[in-house]
């Protein structure tokens, strides 16, 4: 059970390269890149749209949402743009991971405009 969990995890991991390396490509169309960038942004994002800490829930978009998202982004990209980041991606995974500097401080900005905007609210309502 643990080792297919490890391998279920490791395929993830490799698809979410996949994708990556699927939205910087030429042949994918807007809509797809626009749809591929938020299911990677989600994945590798440190906040979560349902907090782990909740029981039972928290765990929901680990399990469902983001495996869905992935096999979605999948399933509209061209087998062949597929297949020539998968490649791409096996070669990523074994030497050295991606580093975006500018997609991760645009996903912390986005974090920190939401929660500014939260205690906004909140501020406002007990007062």
């Amino acid at each position: 059970m643990l080792n297919q969990l490890k391998l279920w995890a490791k395929k993830l991991k490799k698809q979410l390269f996949i994708l990556y390396l699927a939205y910087k490509d030429n042949r994918v169309s807007w809509y797809t890149k626009v749809f591929t960038a938020c299911v990677v942004a989600y994945a590798f994002s440190p906040i979560d749209l349902i907090p782990d800490f909740i029981p039972v829930l928290g765990y929901i978009d680990d399990i469902i949402i983001v495996p869905l998202g992935i096999m979605l982004a999948l399933k509209m990209i061209p087998k062949n743009v597929i297949e020539d980041c998968t490649i791409k991606a096996e070669d990523l995974i074994q030497n050295e991971k991606p580093k975006n500097w500018v997609v991760g401080s645009i996903i912390i900005i986005v974090w920190l405009l939401i929660f500014t905007w939260s205690c906004f609210i909140v501020f406002k309502f007990l007062n």
